[in-house]
């Protein structure tokens, strides 16, 4: 298990565990980030990561997709 800020463009994740406080945990999953979905990495700009998510794109930064393990 890695945290998703630090997948390689292109590697396509399963979500297996989400950290953090419940309204962060809460927010991602809103966003479709939860256990056991399918993700993406797109591109990296700048600290932030493009991902592909539940056939959406959104854009995260890397302190936020640190709590993402995959």
């Amino acid at each position: 298990m890695m945290p998703l800020g630090m997948a390689s463009v292109g590697d396509v994740n399963i979500i297996k565990k989400i950290s953090g406080r419940d309204e962060v945990r809460q927010h991602l999953a809103e966003m479709g980030f939860v256990v056991g979905a399918e993700v993406t990495v797109v591109s990296e700009l700048g600290g932030n990561l493009i991902l592909n998510v539940k056939e959406s794109r959104v854009a995260l930064d890397k302190t936020m997709a640190m709590r993402i393990m995959v």
